[in-house]
């Protein structure tokens, strides 16, 4: 079983900024207002909270969440991700994500093998609630779909990153 001694600070402030890192690619993909990007915005935390309180959670995914709730952990992946994205697009926050996603993989098949595919399918599951967090298109929130096309195609994008 993996935890924080298993990586070198580098590789855990990279996945302190995975969970982050998976929605921000979706909500990048089809940015969909003010009250939408709160929604979705509001996933990667909820998972989070969720893995904390969750008994039958992966331990590294639990000693993750547990570490995010320190303000060194939060200020550490703040930094981390706001040197990533300093004067980038929508489009660019995109890719950037699905490459971190890329290492996060990665870092984990050499880290943590075991591990390795219930946490990516954590960060998956979160790409995913995000999508589903608000409506796109439509008018204040009424009409429009579930989860956009550019969304949907972003979710196969974050799927080949996590190796899922």
């Amino acid at each position: 079983m993996a935890d924080k001694s298993s990586f070198t600070k580098e590789e855990w402030v990279l996945l302190l900024e995975s969970p982050m890192m998976a929605g921000m690619a979706v909500t990048a993909a089809d940015p969909s207002g003010l009250w939408g990007l709160l929604k979705e915005s509001f996933a990667g935390g909820n998972a989070l909270a969720k893995a904390i309180a969750d008994p039958g959670a992966n331990p590294l995914v639990k000693a993750l969440a547990t570490d995010f709730s320190t303000s060194e952990a939060r200020s550490a992946a703040r930094d981390g991700l706001k040197t990533k994205f300093a004067n980038s697009q929508a489009a660019d926050v995109k890719t950037k994500s699905i490459e971190s996603l890329r290492q996060v993989s990665a870092v984990l098949k050499a880290k943590a093998p075991g591990d390795a595919p219930a946490f990516r399918s954590w960060l998956r599951q979160i790409s995913q609630t995000t999508a589903e967090a608000a409506n796109e298109g439509g008018l204040l929130g009424f009409g429009g779909v579930q989860v956009s096309e550019a969304e949907k195609a972003t979710l196969a994008e974050i799927s080949s990153a996590l190796e899922i």
